[in-house]
């Protein structure tokens, strides 16, 4: 970090829960505890749920650069994540089992681990731990019987919370609206219409897949409780921040905040949240919605936009990742096919900049021209990772001339450990993918590139033509004249 600052003061980030940006203070010196929500794995997610990775991957790495030893946890929900997110409808993951006639551990397996492809493919690093929801079934138990006295009420249909036994219930959504409300699940005796779960019982005559003895009956842990139980087993109450996608902000994060009340404050404690630590969490943070217009984002639309679709149509998915790096994390961010194209053609424009380096060996990057670009992108990335002013640093670094390339390539390694585009490690030809529809092998395109080539050496232009015109016939497009060097695209 640039010299004269403190650790403190070079990393400012926006907590969801006071609403204001807040220097970063961690709990334990040095070190830096993070818990984000992870994926339901009952179908492969969409690309707007891979942003909350790419978002939550930005804070580690930024954390990491920082100088803070970090643990980050994600978790894998693998039971008790209902058909609504307000608590209503079925178990996703039993009712997929049932749709695909398997057994819903393996709808489990297959679905995280395509979704650890889709972290692996968009150069997200592995977490300190992934926690999966159903290793933590006794210790989830044990919570919900150390709240259950002051907090919950039983009924026919499970243990649930009585929001009224909390302070600030509902902070975090700012207030739990009528329309709100009108998505929380009606259950005849509920005291409150936010009351939620804390233990679902398998109705009689019923057996689930996943289900478990209790003191409330046989059955399953709400969704909410899960987070609530890994975050505080593996991170301690209170840990550093919390994140996940800004729809948890209004039902999901305010009901874990509410166990987090229940289990961390003892009768004499004032829990309210004017206090940040007494939610679990000092800091909450959410990443704003990817938009798409055109409805195929939907998981119920059929062919929904997830990672490997991109990949299909030939685009690589560093591209979406710099998609995502271009706007603001809290910010909405717009989906479109052109919008994917120009960020393929940002960072290839970067990876042609960094082929022509070579070999150079890595030395000090603050050179006298990098200096400012340097400083420019500590001050982004530690002003709420402000990844698109960043990225507009890391070009001049790239485009500054004079410079020592051993200087250059050091400034370039920092910032790329933060952006996490593997700038070093990814080449021109690795970010030309051949679209799953294609009906010609790359071989076959440079053969016929490699004879136009010498057609156009010979001024032979009717052959170089035709064999253009061959190319395209298989949706193939010859570049000629491409400022990049690109010398084919396919349509």
């Amino acid at each position: 970090m640039p010299p004269g600052m403190t650790e403190t003061q070079s990393l400012t980030l926006f907590n969801s829960l006071t609403r204001q940006l807040e220097p970063f203070q961690p709990v334990h010196p040095g070190e830096a505890r993070v818990y984000s929500c992870g994926p339901t794995v009952y179908n492969y997610p969409h690309i707007g749920n891979m942003r909350a990775y790419v978002f939550a991957d930005i804070l580690g790495r930024t954390l990491s650069h920082k100088g803070y030893k970090l643990t980050h946890v994600i978790n894998i929900t693998d039971v008790g994540h209902l058909t609504d997110d307000a608590d209503a409808g079925e178990d996703k993951m039993e009712k997929m089992a049932r749709a695909q006639s398997q057994s819903i551990w393996d709808i489990a397996a297959h679905y995280t681990q395509a979704y650890w492809a889709d972290i692996q493919a968009l150069n997200i690093r592995q977490p300190a731990k992934w926690s999966i929801a159903t290793d933590y079934v006794p210790q989830m138990i044990e919570f919900a019987e150390k709240i259950a006295p002051k907090h919950c009420y039983e009924l026919e249909s499970g243990l649930y919370f009585d929001v009224s036994t909390v302070a600030d219930y509902g902070r975090l959504a700012r207030a739990v609206t009528d329309e709100g409300e009108g998505r929380i699940e009606a259950v005849e005796g509920k005291r409150n219409a936010a009351d939620f779960a804390i233990w679902r019982k398998t109705p009689e005559g019923e057996k689930r897949q996943m289900e478990w003895d209790s003191p409330w009956g046989r059955g399953a842990p709400g969704w909410h409780l899960e987070c609530s139980v890994m975050s505080g087993d593996l991170l301690g109450f209170p840990f550093d921040i919390h994140t996940g996608g800004i729809d948890h902000r209004e039902i999901h994060h305010p009901n874990e905040i509410a166990q987090n009340q229940a289990f961390c404050c003892g009768p004499e404690d004032s829990c309210g949240l004017d206090v940040a630590s007494n939610s679990g969490a000092k800091i909450w943070m959410h990443n704003n919605f990817l938009v798409e217009r055109s409805g195929k984002m939907s998981k119920s639309s059929g062919e929904f936009l997830r990672l490997q679709l991109l990949i299909d149509k030939g685009y690589h998915p560093l591209g979406y990742r710099m998609m995502c790096l271009q706007a603001h994390y809290r910010s909405e961010l717009e989906f479109s096919w052109e919008g994917l194209a120009a960020a393929l053609v940002r960072l290839k424009r970067m990876i042609i900049v960094i082929e022509r380096l070579g070999d150079v060996a890595a030395g000090d990057a603050r050179h006298p021209k990098l200096v400012p670009m340097l400083d420019a992108f500590e001050k982004a990335i530690g002003e709420d990772l402000n990844t698109a002013v960043a990225l507009t640093a890391l070009e001049e670094v790239l485009a500054a001339k004079k410079v020592d390339p051993s200087a250059k390539r050091a400034a370039i390694e920092a910032m790329d450990a933060v952006l996490g585009l593997d700038l070093f490690g990814t080449g021109r030809a690795d970010l030309r993918l051949r679209p799953r529809s294609a009906e010609i092998s790359e071989s076959e395109i440079d053969d016929v590139l490699a004879r136009r080539k010498v057609a156009r050496a010979e001024k032979d232009f009717a052959t170089s033509d035709a064999l253009r015109d061959e190319l395209a016939a298989k949706g193939v497009e010859a570049m000629d004249g491409d400022p990049l060097g690109w010398e084919w695209k396919l349509g």
